[in-house]
């Protein structure tokens, strides 16, 4: 027999008085001490916000799925656009085991950064701008500023400083873009790149660039209509500056630079998600206002185990009968940070807010919801992530990391679902595309020159 050491409704009780008091990550424990120790998640949370069971009253159980016809037991541990989806879209999600070693949830060196930053008693602080320092003032460098985030403004700090949580990244993806009725009408590769000029693992600045923050490129190698159009975004290191950002398109054959409206457009035909979408902080967080934690509770998310690795390009598989959704797997997270915020420094913006669902363990966001003007609920985007184990022949296919000894970690598919025109965007990190491919080890230098310049771009175009 179990014998519960808490009742039920402990854990959230403590989280929610952890919004009244300003309370760090953990009930049990802080989530500095788990990391510094490597000890498991239980250490931090009790065992009832981890149980799908405790939270559906015994409804929902670990290996179910959750479709219509159950979704209501589950109703108060989703967001809103999960569960329109399942409740009107014919979506479904399966239940897995959750996930209680806190590696999982990072890539390997990032995490190993944030062991440093607490073994020195090191955490980031904001200066008389707004901006995230280190303590002795300077430009914040490697790992999560806030581990224990207690206020909307320092949730969304994490989020923005490094969104792959990894010095540089080479994603290649896979777009499919699917009608109101079902039917595909586009389908893309593109090729997506951040690099870290700051806020880097080896709390170094990449050639110099003092002012930056990140260079991020988006190039389109198909459909044929679309090849060689790019886009380079330039963040400064000030966050109340709204990114530079920079196009290549074939038939003018030149660069130019887009107005800050161009975040809050389709960079393609089809396409669901605009640049302010990805990461859910696609925008410098102090471009964003009023920043507010909503609630704190459990929830169900897709923070890991949905890697396909038993395909060999890594694609997830579609949902049967409903073939716009992938098949996905959610597991209980104990503490979920809802977040709220509007676009202060974008005044024409069609988007009134956004809540974003954001894992207080390792500060990744889980799902971003957006409104629109009229504050009706217009879009979402949903990322899911975990470690590159599993599939192949013995099922014990994984992926390394850049070191070459841990595996890699990462997001694996993200789906953008337009609630009022009933469209989706559905992608996937691939290993490979029409002219891109992913690579978890890259030599920086050449990342920067082949993609993050404005010679780049007119390079890639004309190839």
């Amino acid at each position: 027999m179990h014998i519960r050491k808490y009742d039920l409704n402990f854990g959230r009780r403590e989280l929610l008085k952890g919004i009244a008091c300003g309370a760090g990550t953990g009930i049990l424990m802080p989530i500095e001490k788990v990391m510094a120790k490597d000890m498991p998640l239980t250490n931090a949370y009790p065992d009832e916000l981890y149980s799908i069971e405790a939270q559906t009253k015994g409804k929902i159980s670990v290996g179910d799925y959750i479709t219509k016809a159950n979704v209501e037991h589950a109703k108060h541990i989703l967001d809103p656009s999960m569960y329109d989806q399942i409740k009107n879209a014919g979506r479904r999600i399966k239940i897995k085991a959750p996930t209680t070693d806190l590696r999982q949830l990072f890539n390997h060196a990032y995490y190993e950064a944030m062991q440093r930053n607490i073994a020195e008693g090191r955490t980031g602080k904001f200066n008389a701008d707004g901006n995230v320092v280190d303590p002795q003032g300077n430009p914040w460098g490697g790992g999560v500023p806030f581990i224990s985030p207690k206020t909307g403004v320092e949730v969304w700090a994490n989020m923005a400083m490094s969104w792959g949580r990894a010095d540089a990244n080479t994603y290649a993806i896979k777009q499919w873009d699917f009608g109101a009725d079902g039917k595909l009408e586009y389908q893309y590769d593109f090729q997506w790149v951040e690099l870290q000029m700051q806020a880097r693992t080896d709390r170094k600045v990449f050639r110099g660039y003092d002012k930056e923050l990140r260079r991020q490129t988006v190039y389109f190698t198909n459909s044929a209509d679309v090849r060689g159009t790019s886009f380079l975004s330039n963040w400064s290191v000030d966050q109340r500056q709204i990114p530079d950002l920079y196009g290549y398109l074939p038939e003018f054959r030149r660069v130019r630079q887009f107005p800050a409206n161009q975040r809050f457009e389709p960079l393609i035909p089809g396409a669901t998600w605009f640049l302010t979408d990805p990461w859910a902080a696609g925008d410098p967080f102090l471009t964003w206002g009023n920043h507010k934690i909503v609630e704190r509770k459990p929830m169900l998310i897709a923070c890991s185990g949905n890697f396909s690795g038993t395909d060999d390009n890594w694609q997830p598989k579609e949902q049967e009968g409903n073939p716009i959704f992938w098949e996905s797997e959610y597991e209980m997270a104990p503490d979920i940070i809802v977040t709220s915020c509007e676009p202060v420094a974008f005044p024409r913006s069609p988007v009134s807010k956004k809540l974003v669902y954001v894992d207080a363990r390792n500060s990744v966001p889980c799902g971003c919801v957006r409104y629109d003007r009229q504050g009706k609920l217009w879009a979402n985007f949903e990322m899911a992530f975990g470690q590159f184990v599993g599939g192949g022949k013995d099922g014990k296919r994984v992926v390394m990391s850049a070191d070459g000894k841990t595996p890699a970690w990462s997001w694996t598919y993200v789906m953008i679902y337009d609630h009022q025109n009933k469209r989706m965007s559905r992608t996937h990190h691939a290993k490979k595309g029409v002219g891109t491919e992913s690579l978890f080890q890259i030599d920086e230098d050449w990342l920067f020159e082949t993609y993050c310049t404005q010679q780049a771009l007119q390079s890639l175009g004309r190839a």
